[in-house]
């Protein structure tokens, strides 16, 4: 997932969603093809700096069982997140995997507790944890593997009188569109736009997450986001006017990952 880092989109949108405003309804959806809901569970934890060398030994041993279990169908991704940007209440760490169905996040979930791994010394030396589940209806990606890659990710919440359909609304209109391009000339591997399936916290926050290929790749984002609105050059408040900024949150952490 993936975590999964809008650093200039959130600053940008307001003005590149009025751009969605001039395009032919035509061109708007043709990148709107409905998908299956894709559903994620993420672990976070707070690990000890002196143990993060022990994380990753964790990881590499989780990835065996993670690996049997895309050659089996059984998930379509996972990956570790190691967090680059250190906040009071922000996690070290992540561990996640991707499946198609509800059943084939908690049967992952259940082969990890079976073997044990929630006690294993390096998770029980975490200050803080906590779980989530997450479903997306806007997602694509590369096949492969990749290590040390770059995962960033924003989170914002919808103001209260905002349309029922807000979020399919950007994701299909401007969102999707714009990372779908940046996923076919390379430079992100996967791309989600994410809610929560199980509600930890009030409904109405959405997550954007995309892996870049390298560090580069941010600039790169960054760049088409500005290209689009030197090509619409309209301003308009329609971003801003369902989201609630004050709200709003990135994230950027160092990736390792598998997609079937």
């Amino acid at each position: 997932m993936s975590n999964k880092l809008w650093k200039v989109f959130a600053g940008l949108c307001v003005f590149a969603m009025s751009a969605v405003c001039v395009l032919p309804v035509s061109a708007q959806m043709s990148d709107s093809k409905e998908k299956p809901p894709m559903y994620s569970y993420v672990a976070f934890w707070n690990i000890p700096r002196a143990q993060w060398a022990e994380m990753d030994k964790s990881n590499a041993a989780n990835a065996k069982i993670l690996d049997k279990a895309i050659a089996n169908g059984s998930i379509v991704g996972y990956g570790d997140d190691q967090n680059l940007i250190h906040g009071a209440d922000a996690p070290t760490h992540d561990g996640w995997w991707s499946a198609m169905s509800m059943a084939g996040v908690l049967n992952m979930l259940d082969q990890f507790y079976k073997a044990g791994n929630p006690t294993s010394p390096v998770l029980a030396s975490a200050t803080n944890h906590w779980d989530n589940i997450f479903v997306s209806r806007t997602y694509n990606w590369h096949s492969g593997s990749w290590k040390d890659l770059y995962t960033h990710g924003s989170s914002y919440k919808l103001r209260p009188d905002a349309p029922n359909d807000a979020i399919e609304t950007l994701s299909k209109n401007m969102i999707g569109p714009l990372l779908e391009k940046m996923l076919a000339d390379g430079t992100i591997h996967e791309y989600e736009i994410d809610t929560e399936a199980v509600h930890t916290q009030a409904p109405g926050t959405f997550w954007i997450f995309y892996l870049a290929a390298n560090a580069e790749g941010i600039d790169k984002v960054d760049a088409a986001i500005r290209e689009t609105l030197k090509s619409n050059p309209l301003s308009g408040p329609a971003f801003g006017s369902m989201t609630d900024f004050t709200d709003h949150r990135d994230y950027l952490s160092r990736t390792s990952a598998t997609y079937k």
